[in-house]
């Protein structure tokens, strides 16, 4: 976890923060793409080494250089478009695909040296979603820095929230509030997150893989229960506190960035669930994927079909594997079913 590292506070956290506001206005986006430059090529060197990294921040130039073409129902957003799938696909998913495809084949259809960019799932979003906005006149194009500022972000590079541009730039070019009470929101907020990862969710995660390497033929199966609840609550606790994290630390900046979590586990259905668990990607897929697929103003068949399609997209932007497919298509079906049911209950389980 990048967030726990010494480094990412004392050498790009708080001197960004703090260069930020010292800054004129119009300098501000380039502090966060320097920031958010260093930060990646220092974090990827640490993962990936060599010259890697240097040629993964050429994404980031390359759209930063296309998107300067997008304009309201510019055929060039979806040469955009097109651009962000097709580098996620490679970099991401063509061994998984390859070995769909062509199962036992020879190992040249395989990519041997394949390496995944940092945080590339997160970005490809944001690309996705600046040019399809900048397609249909939802959001102005801002200058280059602050296109450059908005996907360098760093705090929300690995881990989200999504961000929306729109939301993003007025932040940017305005004032922030008095740095004591960011300040003071920012590092509580940090310290809540590292206290959930370190006291709560690296403790379940020795427990869970402790068990999870178990013989599970001979374990006592009264604790596979609780292996599950355990392993529930180390995932939600594991990934809430990045968000907080990233949260708090934007708020050094003076810039919100939208809530992620709130109390999903304690919601009465699948469908409130997922209005409170990733708040971010939720809002994402519904407005990118299940929405332009006809959303529900379509025949109830389709409208089904479009939540399976949209929880397949998000199982495997998750992971490239036929497990995240399985999770995705699992959860597109319990959301079906709870539709099923409300449509179909009986009047009188109606409240009047």
């Amino acid at each position: 976890m990048i967030f726990n590292t010494w480094a990412y506070y004392l050498f790009f956290l708080a001197p960004s923060a703090i260069l930020f506001r010292l800054s004129p206005l119009r300098f501000r986006p380039w502090v966060i793409v320097a920031g958010g430059s260093g930060f990646f090529l220092y974090f990827s060197y640490t993962e990936l080494g060599g010259i890697i990294p240097a040629a993964c921040l050429g994404i980031f130039l390359w759209e930063s250089i296309t998107s300067r073409f997008y304009r309201p129902k510019s055929w060039f957003c979806w040469v955009g478009v097109a651009q962000a799938i097709l580098l996620l696909f490679i970099f991401k998913y063509w061994n998984f695909f390859a070995g769909l495809v062509w199962f036992h084949a020879p190992q040249r259809h395989y990519w041997a040296h394949a390496f995944l960019p940092l945080g590339i799932s997160f970005f490809t979003f944001e690309f996705l979603h600046y040019a399809t906005d900048r397609y249909k006149s939802k959001t102005e194009a801002g200058n280059v820095g602050e296109y450059l500022a908005f996907i360098l972000f760093f705090p929300t590079m690995v881990a989200g929230p999504i961000k929306r541009y729109q939301q993003f730039l007025p932040k940017l070019r305005s004032e922030p509030s008095p740095w004591p009470n960011d300040w003071h929101r920012g590092v509580t907020r940090i310290l809540a997150g590292l206290a959930k990862k370190f006291a709560i969710a690296d403790v379940l995660t020795a427990y869970t893989n402790n068990l999870n390497h178990a013989d599970l033929a001979v374990a006592n199966r009264a604790m596979l229960p609780v292996w599950l609840l355990a392993y529930g609550l180390k995932i939600y606790t594991d990934f809430s506190a990045y968000s907080d994290i990233a949260i708090g630390s934007a708020r050094l900046f003076g810039i919100p960035i939208p809530e992620n979590f709130d109390w999903p586990y304690l919601q009465t259905n699948i469908s409130m669930f997922w209005r409170h668990w990733h708040m971010s990607l939720t809002s994402w897929l519904t407005d990118y994927v299940f929405i332009p697929l006809g959303g529900s103003r379509v025949k109830p068949s389709r409208v089904y079909g479009n939540i399976l399609m949209t929880m397949l997209v998000s199982g495997i932007w998750h992971g490239a594997g036929v497990n995240f497919v399985v999770w995705g298509l699992w959860h597109g079906v319990l959301l079906c079913i709870h539709r099923a049911w409300r449509r179909f209950r009986p009047l009188s389980a109606n409240p009047p």
